[in-house]
């Protein structure tokens, strides 16, 4: 194992070799992309769901489509098919209290919504979800087995 990473929000990071990442999620979502063949990984800590036309090639890891794309385009250049990656989302929690006359969607929702959307759109498919409710996560990714753990944070009033 080369070590832990934690990811922080509007990170992602791609390891070749056996990496442990950790990140902690509320409204953002993570995506985790692994392939069994190769052991290759990755994580992404999407903060919002769509990346801005102007936006760097920096900023891009921030949106969820643009870390995603980048991420796709990643494992294509290393000859890692979408169809053998195991991928994963987790987050996209509703963790601000909105009111109730408020009929917009919430961070958390567009961001689920969005990842759902783009890794279909680039051929991917879902292999896990823990993702909504009102609550954060922490995640941590095993590189080397593929395993992903998710425990939810306590509610702020049980602090």
């Amino acid at each position: 194992m080369t070590g832990c990473i934690n990811v922080q929000p509007g990170e992602l990071h791609i390891a070749r070799r056996p990496t442990v990442m950790k990140t902690i999620l509320g409204s953002c979502i993570g995506v985790t992309f692994w392939s069994p063949r190769t052991g290759a990984a990755a994580l992404c800590h999407c903060v919002l769901p769509c990346c801005p036309p102007d936006a760097s090639t920096a900023e891009r890891s921030r949106y969820v489509d643009g870390a995603i794309r980048y991420v796709a385009q990643c494992f294509d250049r290393w000859g890692i098919s979408r169809r053998e990656l195991q991928i994963r989302i987790f987050g996209g929690a509703d963790v601000l209290p909105s009111s109730p006359r408020a009929r917009r969607p919430t961070i958390g929702t567009m961001n689920r919504d969005r990842a759902v959307q783009v890794l279909a759109e680039e051929g991917f498919s879902i292999l896990a979800r823990d993702v909504g409710g009102t609550r954060g996560r922490t995640i941590q990714f095993n590189g080397a087995t593929g395993e992903v753990w998710s425990r939810l944070l306590a509610r702020l009033a049980e602090q």
